[in-house]
């Protein structure tokens, strides 16, 4: 049993389940600098109310899992990423007072300041993740087995791109979550905006890939191409990744264009089709990376902790996963269905 890759997988995962879903309440977060009615802004939040704690449990578990399964990783990546990871978290709490403290306000002043600091929260979290990523797919300076960068090194003008090509994806999401779970002007608004930041993905995602050129010639080589030629005999069998994003793209457009009519689609399945855009760039970069874990420094193997280690934290895993799992499926089953004015919270 390779527990290695079994460890890495399930960090995978983590992270994409993390991405997909509270990707999807930063979205809205962001979403929420764009209405001046506090009754949309509070039917915004309605829907992300029940299940906006729970989505940052992968958060949790991608980190911890890092942290016990891949040690020699964790102590490399880490070091490289402390600025934009401390702002990642004190953005997630700063956001998460903020989302109860808005209802609370009484003055109007104190309301707009909590409302902004929800919004600016939900921006200052999905950039920070982008330039995390970024400075990831970059690579890390590494001497031995240890960080031998600078402070900074993440930031970058690639890592610049990624980040603002996260922020948009992450808008993206919670558009096409406002369309499944609002009706009304909210809902038309939320079809507007998922065709205005779907475009805005299809030019981050061509972005990103023509700045990958440049980035390092480990990557582009495992798709097949260079600066002078292609090699379609290795291009040929990764193809399908890209084109199925091009096609869900393509598909996503026309489900957010059309509102009504024979052709019209149902409402959850935008959320859907936005996921599998994800889902097809997460591939890519998997494609891209594996097996390093540190670009092109460390495998999975090669910073993966002690198989006896391994073996007993899967066990845990195996026993834990399916009941987080369960759990959140149920809550969103649950709390399934539009939201209506003077939903959310009462408290």
């Amino acid at each position: 049993m390779d527990l290695p890759l079994i460890w890495a997988v399930l960090i995978a995962v983590a992270v994409m389940l993390y991405v997909l879903l509270d990707g999807m309440d930063l979205g809205i977060g962001i979403l929420t600098g764009l209405v001046k009615s506090d009754e949309e802004r509070n039917m915004m939040t309605a829907t992300i109310e029940p299940v906006w704690d729970g989505n940052e449990t992968w958060l949790v578990l991608g980190g911890g899992g890092l942290f016990a399964a891949f040690p020699l990783a964790y102590a490399v990546i880490m070091p490289a990423f402390y600025l934009p990871i401390l702002v990642m978290l004190a953005a997630l709490i700063f956001r998460g007072v903020a989302f109860e403290f808005r209802h609370k306000a009484v003055r109007e002043p104190t309301r707009k300041f909590w409302n902004g600091a929800f919004f600016g929260g939900s921006l200052a979290a999905a950039l920070s993740q982008g330039f995390v990523l970024g400075g990831f797919v970059k690579g890390i300076a590494v001497d031995g087995r240890s960080f031998a960068g600078g402070t900074l090194d993440w930031l970058s003008p690639f890592s610049i791109l990624v980040a603002v090509s996260v922020a948009i994806g992450y808008t993206l999401l919670g558009a096409c979550w406002l369309v499944l779970k609002t009706e009304g002007d909210l809902y038309e608004k939320a079809r507007r905006w998922g065709r205005i930041t779907l475009a805005g993905v299809a030019l981050a995602f061509a972005a990103v890939s023509l700045a990958m050129l440049s980035v390092d010639p480990d990557v582009t080589a495992r798709w097949g191409f260079s600066m002078t030629e292609i090699d379609f005999a290795t291009l040929g069998p990764l193809a399908p990744i890209p084109l199925a994003g091009m096609l869900l793209t393509l598909w996503l457009f026309r489900d957010l264009s059309m509102t009504s009519g024979p052709g019209a689609a149902p409402d959850w399945r935008p959320y859907l089709l936005a996921a599998g855009i994800f889902l097809s760039g997460y591939l890519g970069l998997a494609v891209s990376l594996f097996p390093f874990i540190v670009p092109f420094q460390f495998t999975i193997w090669d910073a993966a902790a002690h198989e006896s280690g391994l073996g007993l934290m899967l066990v845990g895993a195996a026993v834990m996963l399916p009941i987080i799992l369960i759990y959140t499926a149920y809550v969103y089953s649950l709390f399934w269905g539009k939201v209506e004015p003077g939903d959310g919270y009462h408290g």
